[in-house]
């Protein structure tokens, strides 16, 4: 579907998105068929027949937890698709946008129905790389390019650690399939490599769901175009961590190192998150820090791995799906309509936006767990599952309620300064009336809250497929029961207190406010994003230093590095392989002509060397060339004799053709070069006489002469065996050798044309 966006973009002009949006639409509503008739404990597997490799086969696993993931990012994905036919009006290059984001989404929808692992990486790795073209869309400015770059680097290095872990798991369990693993029982807790594979899914998973300490490159993101980071934040890229760690609870979750590691960076990065967005003014920057904290939250409860928490993760992310698209919608029709995100600029949109106002609120209440939004019984539902870990309850309600208190306050603040008048603040103009805005344009934030608030009304719709995907993550049958009033507990007490001193916070919000910038303040001497493009900075520039010192153009200290290096570590190889050398008796007699012919080529050797004369290096060199065709022929390879004749023949006559274009012999180096550099051809020579003595007892596998001795007759229908080896078993490279020399020939002839032509001119 994206490879058709350039021409249906052609096709159908400003309607693009909205008609785009039908695949997505469409495929919801396939999703929300299974989504109604999946039974419990079942999944479904379909295998395409794919194989891009052996371990890789295109299967797909539908089961609760995949459609949850599937149903978010298709159904927002089309409320994005068509929300963008307005927004993109009149950017340039909205081809290229409708490909990446369409690309991105079917990357992501890949992700959460992948079975194979390593098909899983793969669309791992495209969701990274489609959110670096959106994320750097507007790549004119320059802040936008660094935000995309350290987004693709955090992210492609979190890729990478995923990449070993899964070949890991794969190795570990046998088989890269999920659903063979889940039925297997593998469990890698008790495994050897477990704490190398907890590390790297740890790494993937922070950096993709900006945990800290790498949850500095979200609000970067933000540059991004406003429909993108709807879509970013609330149902795809940044939850394929979430994602993971869902899918691998089964398998890998449970342990203290699991419980340990991702509840401490959850509670953290939860906190930070929301106290950061107390000090923000732009209402993007404010929804990302939010983003942050939400993304903590469901870290830290699939960290305590209870079922009352892997739950409440679940529906948490539908309500932060939900409640944080619509948000980041409404940022961009404000945006639109009055030039500005800055909320101390903005004012009394309540009655002159009564739609986009009514939905923010919604939105808003869901954020701030007011019921009857789902987002009440999302609060409610965390708030149970830390209540009911007593050995982390002490470190996660706190943290906790205070996070939630923040997001309570953030809500009202949001409200009370962008669509209410303040006093001695003017409205703000609008560009043009809401009624006239298009209805696809507002569809997205209305729809989204609307169904914020029917999930909240009837949460007992979400029971069915929450009983699957628990059986699935837990290994267990749960008896879900969804519903808004619980009764008076702890948790609901934990809730009334969580919303009084919310507004607590809201009452002192300038106190409070200005206490948190002066903290942003004193801490952006360790900003991280500046101290990440620092570092990248100084890694580029070392990196320049060593290769303008390992890369200097001289050929000769080229040619020293490697014979050096070569000669140390072959005889270092030698002097410790166990073996022996080839005994006297064991060797062939001597048969005098070819002493001769050896003594013959030393001589034409050292002349080469110590001759002032061109036309008697060439000489000399030749002799060297025909004395190893002699030796081939002692020795019974007449084919190569002859190969070797032709070559230097050939070769002495271009030597001949160009001799009188070359430069004279000159002395341009010392004496103490020249004994360097003959030291270093002795000893590789000393080196090769050893390995050739060494060779005869290492036998480290079977050696592959045999097999070509048997076969050469049997399948090639040959009896010269090296002509087999070069025409059937190395066909391809044979062929490949006879393209580069037809390839050098006809540069050569092209050369000599030019020659003659430029002489014919003048």
């Amino acid at each position: 579907m994206g490879f058709l966006a350039p021409f249906l973009r052609k096709l159908l002009k400003s309607y693009t998105g909205r008609i785009m949006a039908l695949f997505p639409f469409g495929l919801f509503a396939v999703l929300s068929y299974l989504f109604f008739l999946l039974p419990d404990e079942t999944a479904h597997l379909v295998d395409t027949g794919l194989k891009l490799l052996p371990e890789i086969s295109l299967s797909f696993r539908f089961d609760g937890l995949s459609l949850i993931f599937g149903l978010m990012v298709s159904g927002i994905g089309g409320l994005v698709l068509g929300y963008s036919s307005f927004y993109m009006a009149h950017y340039s290059g909205r081809s290229k946008f409708y490909f990446f984001l369409v690309l991105f989404m079917g990357s992501m929808l890949g992700l959460v129905f992948a079975d194979n692992l390593i098909a899983f990486f793969i669309f791992w790795e495209l969701t990274s790389i489609t959110s670096f073209f959106l994320i750097g869309f507007e790549h004119e400015n320059e802040k936008t390019r660094q935000a995309a770059l350290q987004a693709l680097l955090l992210t492609a290095f979190g890729g990478l650690c995923l990449l070993f872990a899964v070949i890991m798991i794969g190795n570990m369990a046998g088989t890269y399939s999920l659903t063979n693993i889940y039925q297997q029982g593998f469990r890698f807790g008790a495994h050897s490599n477990y704490y190398l594979v907890f590390v790297l899914i740890f790494v993937a998973v922070a950096t993709k769901s900006a945990q800290f300490p790498f949850h500095f490159w979200l609000p970067g993101a933000m540059h991004a175009p406003t429909p993108v980071s709807a879509y970013l934040h609330s149902a795809t890229m940044v939850n394929a961590g979430i994602f993971l760690l869902l899918r691998l609870n089964p398998i890998m979750g449970g342990t203290i190192i699991w419980k340990t590691i991702f509840v401490i960076t959850g509670g953290i990065t939860m906190f930070i998150g929301a106290f950061y967005s107390m000090g923000q003014k732009d209402l993007k920057r404010i929804l990302a820090f939010t983003t942050i904290s939400a993304l903590g939250t469901m870290v830290l409860l699939i960290g305590m791995n209870s079922t009352a928490s892997i739950q409440a993760a679940l529906i948490f992310f539908i309500v932060h799906g939900l409640y944080k698209g619509g948000l980041f919608m409404m940022t961009g029709i404000i945006d639109k309509n009055t030039g500005t995100r800055d909320i101390a600029r903005l004012a009394g949109l309540l009655k002159k936006m009564p739609v986009t106002s009514i939905a923010a609120i919604l939105s808003l209440l869901s954020m701030s767990g007011i019921p009857p939004m789902l987002g009440f019984i999302g609060k409610e539902l965390i708030y149970d599952a830390k209540i009911q870990m007593p050995e982390l309850s002490w470190l996660v309600i706190p943290l906790g309620v205070a996070s939630n208190m923040i997001m309570v306050a953030i809500s009202l603040l949001i409200f009370y300064e962008i669509f209410l008048q303040p006093k001695g603040k003017q409205t703000v103009a609008l560009k043009q009336p809401e009624k006239t805005l298009p209805g696809n344009f507002l569809a997205g934030p209305v729809t989204l809250a609307l169904v914020g608030l029917t999930l909240g009304l009837f949460p007992g719709w979400l029971e069915n497929i929450m009983s699957n995907a628990l059986y699935f993550i837990q290994g267990e049958i749960v008896d879900v029961h969804l519903s808004l009033w619980h009764g008076f507990n702890k948790v609901l007490i934990l809730s009334i207190f969580t919303v009084a001193m919310g507004i607590v916070i809201f009452l002192f919000r300038k106190p409070i406010g200005s206490l948190v910038q002066v903290i942003i303040r004193w801490t952006d001497q360790y900003y991280l994003p500046e101290r990440f493009n620092q570092l990248i900075k100084n890694y580029l520039h070392l990196a320049g230093r060593q290769t303008n010192r390992i890369q200097h153009g001289y050929h000769r200290y080229y040619l020293i590095t490697f014979f050096t290096i070569t000669f140390a570590l072959v005889m270092y190889q030698l002097a410790t392989l166990k073996g022996d050398w080839i005994p006297i008796y064991e060797t062939s007699p001597i048969k005098w002509h070819v002493v001769m012919v050896l003594t013959f080529s030393m001589l034409a050797v050292l002349f080469a060397v110590f001759t002032r004369s061109r036309i008697s290096a060439i000489i000399a060199l030749g002799v060297l060339g025909y004395g190893i065709s002699i030796l081939y022929m002692f020795y019974g390879a007449v084919d190569l004799a002859i190969t070797q004749f032709l070559v230097e023949t050939v070769i002495m006559v271009i030597f001949v053709m160009v001799i009188y274009h070359l430069p004279l012999f000159a002395t341009l180096s010392s004496t103490k070069t020249r004994i360097r550099d003959g030291l270093i051809a002795i000893g590789v020579g000393v080196m090769v006489a050893f390995l050739l003595l060494k060779a005869r007892f290492i036998n480290l596998e079977p050696p592959i002469s045999d097999y070509f001795a048997q076969n050469s007759l049997l399948k090639g229908h040959g009896r010269n065996i090296v002509n087999v080896i070069l025409v059937d078993f190395r066909a391809l490279d044979t062929l490949g050798e006879i393209t580069v020399l037809a390839l050098a020939a006809a540069g050569v002839f092209t050369l000599l044309r030019l020659d003659i032509n430029r002489k014919d001119k003048h």
